[in-house]
């Protein structure tokens, strides 16, 4: 296998789509280091493992020589990325957008080498640009180009708004590609739109296109909607080693193979191996055990691994709890729900003022853990086991 090859096989383990292919080995084989981009908009203070799908191929491309430039995006975060939104978004201001900036470059260090990473804002170049630059980049695409957009497309055919700020944000990103001079960008797969701006962006003002790679979105711990915060079925990269791991263990056995394909560093014929050493009777538990050691090494350390482990162990082996229990679902309709509410729909409790009352003598536990609030709200997507006095044990999914 050639030099060329070997790069293209790592480059595309995982991916969704590469454009152009021959295009991209034409400027590996010319020897340069690529210059690779990847734009995140600070909209939240935290990074998630959905994230870090795509900055650990960022990592890849460190590993193989070339130049990675992680570009926070404090100007088009203020805009607000209307992709795969029904409705306007809210813009952030400026402070709030420089915040979350600041925690994004804290933790995507966890993943990229800080040493071989460019950090740029793209405020530098777009806010330079003035009303009359910014006339100049809106005049380079049409209205019919940005309604070729899925998401713009169906609110205009269903009559919803779309205000002419939305249109600002595809220009905006495909610019920064202007002015980044980058080879290749890369991005999730509902990004694709955007990133064919960027490249159409470059040949209007005069540079080769780049090329594009996208990659997969996660789904979160609910194995249906994509990972996301606000939806509470997220893994966060600055959670607790045992929040971490405990979530981990709590996706179902077939997720288990998605997070390990998309998230694992391990290599490809290893996990062909557990795949097929789980096909012939060896329980998923121990695969899933060992990625959710691997995923907290890599945001804290071996050792954290090894504790969260034994903690998780001691929870649920130590506690007795039950190998086969009653796994429940329950609607929760995208809200939280109440504690007592998720008691008495799973069947554990007779009525809500038994699990309250329950609680108050302090046999309620969620995930091994004791609960003492009454208050306490469950986030809908999540996979929790609940406990109710010694011998009441369910896996309960919020659906």
């Amino acid at each position: 296998m050639s030099h060329i090859d070997e790069q293209l096989t790592i480059i595309k383990r995982g991916c969704d789509e590469l454009l152009v292919e021959a295009e991209l080995a034409e400027r590996i084989a010319s020897g340069r280091p690529l210059r690779v981009k990847l734009g995140m908009d600070p909209t939240a203070p935290d990074l998630h493992l959905g994230h870090t799908v795509v900055l650990s191929k960022l990592r890849q491309f460190q590993e193989l020589g070339h130049h990675v430039q992680f570009l926070i995006g404090d100007f088009t975060g203020m805009i607000g990325d209307p992709t795969g939104k029904n409705t306007t978004r809210p813009p952030l201001s400026r402070e709030q957008i420089q915040e979350n900036a600041r925690t994004y470059r804290e933790q995507v260090f966890k993943i990229l080498d800080p040493q071989r990473t460019e950090i740029l804002f793209n405020s530098e170049w777009s806010d330079k640009l003035g009303a009359a630059g910014l006339i100049r980049v809106a005049s380079t695409y049409t209205v019919a180009r940005m309604l070729e957009r899925d998401d713009f497309g169906k609110r205009f055919r269903s009559n919803q708004p779309i205000a002419i700020h939305e249109f600002l944000y595809p220009l905006m990103q495909g610019y920064d590609s202007v002015a980044m001079k980058c080879d290749i960008e890369l991005g999730g797969t509902d990004q694709k739109f955007n990133l064919l701006v960027g490249r159409e962006l470059q040949k209007h003002y005069g540079q080769r296109p780049q090329c594009i790679l996208t990659m997969p979105l996660l789904e979160g711990l609910d194995g249906v909607n994509k990972m996301s915060k606000s939806l509470g079925n997220y893994v966060g990269i600055d959670e607790p080693p045992g929040e971490i791991f405990g979530k981990l263990m709590s996706i179902s056995d077939d997720l288990m193979w998605r997070y390990i394909e998309l998230l694992s560093f391990e290599s490809l014929a290893t996990i062909a191996r557990w795949r097929r050493e789980v096909a012939e009777g060896r329980n998923p538990r121990d695969v899933k055990a060992g990625f959710a050691r691997e995923i907290v090494a890599r945001f804290h350390d071996a050792q954290a691994a090894q504790r969260a482990e034994a903690e998780f162990e001691a929870r649920f082996r130590q506690g007795a709890m039950p190998e086969d229990m009653p796994e429940v679902s329950v609607a929760a309709g995208n809200q939280p729900l109440p504690i007592a509410q998720v008691l008495k729909a799973a069947g554990l409790t007779a009525s809500t003022s038994e699990a309250l009352r329950m609680i108050e003598q302090g046999g309620v536990r969620v995930d091994g853990e004791r609960v003492v609030d009454k208050a306490l709200k469950l986030a809908a997507g999540r996979a929790v086991v609940l406990q109710v006095g010694k011998r009441k044990f369910a896996r309960v999914t919020l659906d």
